[in-house]
């Protein structure tokens, strides 16, 4: 699922779309949770708990993150973008 943002730079619509997805990203206060704990260097099952989750619910934050271009995962290995890192100066 992996995309760039690069992708959405070269027209207005494209980077409209690429601003949407973001903000949807970020909205949410579990996402943002999610982002600061994996800044943490917290695992998954961690998060999982800490926050109540069931699998579902993780996987579907997470996949709402990556689209968001908020992380990028290669298995079970998670990187926080910069986009991601907004959590630092939130809230």
């Amino acid at each position: 699922m992996k995309e760039s943002w690069s992708k959405y730079s070269d027209s207005i619509e494209k980077s409209r779309e690429y601003h949407k997805r973001y903000q949807i990203a970020v909205n949410n206060p579990v996402r943002r949770q999610i982002l600061k704990l994996l800044l943490k260097g917290k695992k998954l099952n961690t998060i999982k708990h800490e926050l109540n989750l069931s699998d579902s619910q993780l996987e579907y934050h997470l996949k709402i993150l990556e689209w968001g271009f908020c992380i990028e995962r290669k298995g079970e290995d998670i990187k926080v973008t910069k986009e991601g890192m907004v959590v630092n100066f939130l809230e």
